[in-house]
């Protein structure tokens, strides 16, 4: 329940349109469900502008199902990360509305229209490799109600394939930035354009750079100003964060 609905809510008792018992019965439910396996919040949309997300790594296909069975009953927009396969073959038998990203590993459920504004976040992508990133991050930027563009394979190695779409770049509102191998398109994204930055290091590279730990530290080490990096193929987290400036 956001604001809107909690406001609406308020008002229909002060109209009498609902009884007080009635009101009290839907905001029984407002701060949290306990499934037992999970505690499900109700309360994250209204304190945060966007309802909780399912993280389904760790989680059993059946404690997936059932976190989501609850969500959709309480009329909310779901997304879930991290899904495999096997998770989303047991959401769909539930819920047939189910989408899925095989590449990102993104599951989304609309109840109701995501709305959309004329302002985008443009995610910025170094190499077809990372693209998984990309896409989580991608999705997550529309679930949470905001148009994304993608710009993929545009890394330093080729830096001309960047130029050619900076045009599309500078009109983004946020950019999120995703690279591995050494990381440094972050710092030349950083150095063309006057918007925000949100950097993701990936795990794409060879031995030596360490899992993303390279492409980490090069961008927590970039001379560009404005660029904040977020952790290790979290396109979740940058494009959550994406969301929060462009609700600004």
């Amino acid at each position: 329940m956001n604001t809107l609905e909690i406001k609406a809510l308020l008002e229909a008792v002060a109209n009498g349109n609902i009884s007080v018992d009635e009101g009290a019965k839907e905001l029984e439910m407002l701060p949290f469900s306990d499934l037992g396996y999970a505690v499900i919040d109700h309360h994250r949309a209204h304190r945060t502008g966007h309802p909780e997300v399912i993280y389904c790594e760790g989680k059993t296909s059946e404690q997936v199902t059932g976190i989501v069975q609850h969500m959709v009953e309480k009329g909310v927009n779901i997304l879930a990360t991290r899904a495999s396969q096997d998770v989303f073959n047991a959401v769909v038998d539930q819920c047939p509305s189910a989408r899925y990203n095989p590449l990102g590993r993104t599951i989304t459920i609309n109840s109701h229209d995501v709305s959309s504004s004329e302002d985008f976040v443009a995610i910025v992508a170094a190499g077809t490799s990372d693209l998984p990133v990309v896409e989580e991050a991608y999705e997550t930027v529309m679930a949470l109600g905001f148009r994304a563009e993608k710009i993929v394979d545009v890394g330093v190695a080729g830096i001309h394939r960047l130029f050619a779409r900076l045009d599309t770049i500078r009109k983004a509102k946020v950019i999120i930035v995703v690279a591995g191998m050494e990381g440094a398109l972050a710092s030349v994204v950083g150095g063309l354009v006057d918007k925000p930055i949100i950097a993701v290091p990936t795990s794409v590279g060879y031995g030596a750079s360490f899992g993303g730990i390279s492409a980490l530290l090069t961008m927590l080490n970039s001379c560009s100003s404005g660029v904040t990096v977020v952790n290790i193929d979290n396109g979740f987290g940058a494009a959550f964060a994406a969301a929060q400036i462009m609700r600004l």
